[in-house]
Formats: C-alpha cells, sequence, structure tokens
C-alpha cells in the first residue's frame, strides 16, 4: 500500500476531458500514488497507506505561474509601487530597475521570499525567468516547486544617459556566450535529480535582442520541444523604437523573423496596435498572436502600478488567444494576480462582461499548462501529476461559501490555503511553506536591499539617492509637540 487518500473532500475542481474543462465535483476522493494522480471522482475502493479528511476542504488543481522573475523583483518592495518616469510613460524598466539591483546572496534570499509566496497561493509550478548565478538551479529545486528554469540572455543593455531617451549598448559577442550557457543551464535542469525541473529558451526583450539571437533561439526550443518565452509590447518606448527600427510593431517584426508560433509565450503583449495609448493605424497584431497559436503571459499587477493596463483580456480571449498568468513583481501572491486579472480587465473595459471568473481560472491552470507545452499539470485527473491545492472551506474568509472559486479568489486568496502539494509531496502545511525559512529569507532580504540601495547613486543617470528615487509615503518627525 502506498497511495495517498483525500477523502470526501467537500468541493473538487476535477477535469472533465469529455468536455475539456473544469467541473465541481461534491464529497469526492483523490488518490495518488507517488507523484501521480490515480483516481479522481466517488468512492476510492483500492488501498491506502494514507487518508486525509477532506470534509471541510476545496481541492483546486496547482496553479500554473508562466512568467515570473523571482531573483530581482522582492527586493523593490517599497521602492518601486509609485515610481514616476515621465520621458518613459512611467514604465519602471529604463530608469529605475536598473538602479535598484540585487547580488548573489540578495538574489538567494529573494528567490526564498518569493518561492515560499507562490506556494502558499496555490501555485505548483512556476516559470522563472532570471539572470543566473551559481547555485540557482539548486535554489529553486530546494524549494520544492515544480520550476522551468529560463535563464535569459541578450545582445544589449538599456541605460538612461540624460533621462531623455533609452539607449543601447550593443554585445553581440556576450549574447552569444549568454545563450550558450542558457543551453547548458537547461539541460542541467531538466537533469536535475529533483525530477521536477526543466528549461525554457528565453531570450530577453525584443528590443535589447538581434534578429538572428532571437531566430536561433526560437529555431533552437523548437528542436528540443522546449517552451520560448521573450518580453515583447512591454512599453510604449519599445513600441515606437521597433517602428523606427523596422518599420513594423513588435509583434509582426516577430512573426516575421519567425519569433512566434505554439511554442512562443510573450511577456505581456500589452501595447499591440489597437491599444489607446499608440493611437496607431493597423489593427493586425492580435490576428497575428491567434494565428500563431502564439500565448500570452498576463502579469496585471506591475502595469496596474504605472496606470496600465490589457486592453483587454476578454478581447484576447475572444480572439482565440491563449492566455496565462504571471507575477512580474512583489508580493509573489498568485490568488491576489487572479483577482486582479478580473478587476482590472472590467474597469479598463468599463464592463462586468469583460470575462467570466472562468475565464481566469482557466487561464491559471490549463492556459498556463498548455503555454508550457503539458496536459499532466493544472488539472485533476487520472495520469496527471499529483500537483493540487487544499482550501479551508471553514475559514472565515471563505464564508459564507456558496461559490467556492469566487471566494477563494475575490476574498479569501492565500489565507484559505491550508496545504499544497507537488509532485505528491507535501509543500505547504497549514499554511506554512515548509522547505524554506521564510523569516530568515526575509531578513536577509531586507540586508540585501539596505546594500542595493547604498549603490543606488552610482548607478542612476544623475546621481539620485534612493531616498530621492523612491521618497517615504509620510516625513519621519524626530519629535511630536504636544499641545
Amino acid at each position: 500500500m502506498s497511495a495517498t487518500v483525500v477523502r470526501n473532500a467537500a468541493w473538487v475542481v476535477a477535469w472533465d476531458a469529455a468536455k475539456a474543462s473544469h467541473v465541481y465535483l461534491r464529497d469526492a476522493d483523490i488518490a495518488f500514488d507517488g507523484g501521480t494522480i490515480s483516481h479522481v471522482g466517488g468512492r476510492y475502493e483500492g488501498a491506502a497507506a494514507v487518508e486525509i479528511d477532506g470534509r471541510d476542504r476545496l481541492i483546486i488543481p496547482g496553479l500554473v505561474n508562466i512568467h515570473t522573475h523571482p531573483t530581482s523583483e522582492p527586493l523593490r518592495k517599497g521602492l518601486t509601487d509609485e515610481t514616476r518616469s515621465p520621458n518613459f510613460w512611467h514604465s519602471s524598466l529604463y530608469e529605475f530597475l536598473p538602479v535598484f539591483a540585487n547580488d548573489r546572496d540578495g538574489a538567494i534570499a529573494s528567490m526564498q521570499v518569493a518561492m515560499a509566496e507562490l506556494l502558499m497561493s496555490g501555485v505548483t509550478t512556476v516559470a522563472d525567468l532570471s539572470i543566473p548565478f551559481d547555485g540557482w538551479l539548486d535554489t529553486l529545486a530546494e524549494s520544492g516547486i515544480r520550476a522551468v528554469a529560463a535563464p535569459m540572455f541578450r545582445d544589449a543593455r538599456w541605460f538612461v544617459a540624460e533621462g531623455k531617451r533609452v539607449e543601447y549598448d550593443w554585445d553581440e559577442g556576450a549574447g552569444r556566450e549568454a545563450f550558450t550557457e542558457a543551453q547548458r543551464l537547461i539541460e542541467l535542469a531538466r537533469q536535475h535529480p529533483s525530477g521536477r525541473l526543466s528549461g525554457m529558451v528565453c531570450p530577453a526583450q525584443i528590443d535589447t535582442c538581434t534578429a538572428d539571437l532571437i531566430r536561433d533561439a526560437s529555431d533552437y526550443a523548437q528542436e528540443r520541444q522546449l517552451p520560448f518565452q521573450i518580453h515583447a509590447a512591454q512599453s510604449v518606448n519599445e513600441f515606437h523604437e521597433m517602428i523606427r527600427r523596422h518599420g513594423v510593431t513588435p509583434i509582426q517584426w516577430l512573426k516575421d523573423i519567425g519569433g512566434l508560433g505554439p511554442h512562443a509565450i510573450i511577456g505581456h503583449a500589452i501595447f499591440l496596435d489597437h491599444h489607446p495609448w499608440l493611437h496607431w493605424t493597423s489593427r493586425n497584431d492580435m490576428d497575428i498572436l491567434r494565428e500563431t497559436e502564439t500565448t500570452v503571459a498576463h502579469c496585471p499587477t506591475v502595469f496596474m502600478r504605472r496606470g496600465i493596463s490589457l486592453r483587454s483580456f476578454g478581447d484576447y480571449r475572444r480572439a482565440g488567444i491563449n492566455l496565462g498568468i504571471g507575477t512580474d513583481t512583489y508580493p509573489h501572491n498568485f490568488l491576489e494576480e487572479m483577482r486582479s486579472v478580473g478587476n482590472f480587465a472590467r474597469v479598463a473595459m468599463e464592463t462586468v462582461d469583460d470575462l467570466e471568473t472562468r475565464d481566469v481560472f482557466e487561464a491559471a491552470t490549463v492556459g498556463g499548462a498548455k503555454a508550457l507545452g503539458r496536459d499532466d499539470i493544472g488539472r485533476l485527473a487520472p495520469g496527471c501529476k499529483a500537483d493540487f491545492v487544499s482550501v479551508d472551506v471553514k475559514d472565515p474568509s471563505m464564508m459564507p461559501l456558496r461559490e467556492p472559486l469566487r471566494s477563494l479568489i475575490f476574498v479569501a486568496a492565500d489565507r484559505a490555503v491550508r496545504d499544497v502539494y507537488v509532485d505528491g509531496e507535501q509543500v505547504v502545511a497549514d499554511g506554512k511553506v515548509l522547505n524554506i525559512d521564510l523569516q530568515a529569507a526575509s531578513e536577509a532580504l531586507e540586508a540585501a536591499q539596505q546594500r542595493s540601495m547604498a549603490q543606488v547613486p552610482d548607478r542612476d543617470w544623475a546621481g539620485r539617492s534612493a531616498e530621492e528615487l523612491a521618497p517615504m509615503v509620510l516625513p519621519t518627525a524626530e519629535s511630536l509637540t504636544q499641545a
């Protein structure tokens, strides 16, 4: 006897293969043996080594995060929450992100914090888009999560010399060396003894890579049946830069050079030619994404902070574009990110009809799985990976319980998440992550942030301090005069 059974789960979000959709089951059993689900549905009659009481639980498939930067983003909490960069349409990419940089010790702490937050909010698979460093893959594996390692590489770096425009420092030789190193790391991920790591090919940004590098990276991904991801259509600056260079939109140029397809994921894809901020004359980009079967990784929170929104999640979905969800910033709370997907789509389009909660849940599960080329994650069915989340339906944040997914996404979020399993192994128990000392990692991250802030004047084009770039919400008074 080696099977583990969750008995009589109050609610189960199961996969109906005939309908190709999620469905609710009531008072259902789930059994798994090792890392594979063997039973979802009525009474499990087989032998069981472990039985878990599911009477007060909602069981959902593990969530799939297809875009995140865990080595850097947690460091920036309190620094880039409301940055202003008027010459760059308030994008934080150019003036702010390069100056708030992390070191190796900080990157490890940052990863640990991000992975803990992801696991505690129900993520069991994550795509990690990072600049690689020694110990990166092992840190991913030690967390217990299922990870797709996406070592980023590029031919150029951004810089801002006078605060007026984005400039590029090109070194194609270094780009090729980084691509070669990325291939080595992807193979190491595939061979990792944890059995939970795989790889993704990731030229970093459309405007920092040559056509040859993008084309070769896409070809490499297709030859080895790997997912491919690139940041594109993520800022107004980038859109106009690609028009200046090539006379076509970022999406049209990617199509021309062979950078789109069923294997491809576009990070963000917000500034398509229909976006109202661009006032562009064509309306071709959405059709191109649909025709090439390219996925869009949608990460609303980081853009919401700049007053930017996808236009719109519902329109992309109705156009037939596959959508996945990512956490491109802190916090790495995936359930809150799902909530933001729905809320900001409806606000941007001024109608509740833009999408359904089902659309968001599908993007967070099977949409992400499809983007990664997998049909064994993001769903609960026999033969799938034993990646699932147990939610306490008696937590006050879930009550009164009329509609469990709405209660989870729009109200409870991670507060009601109790247990998380990845590959049949428990990684969260009673709301606490098991493989990461979150308190210690958070303290190490705080120290790394202090080191980063001390270096800001040397990195900023105008020599500004962290306090000047990210002033405090309130002044600090030395004393208060009592009336």
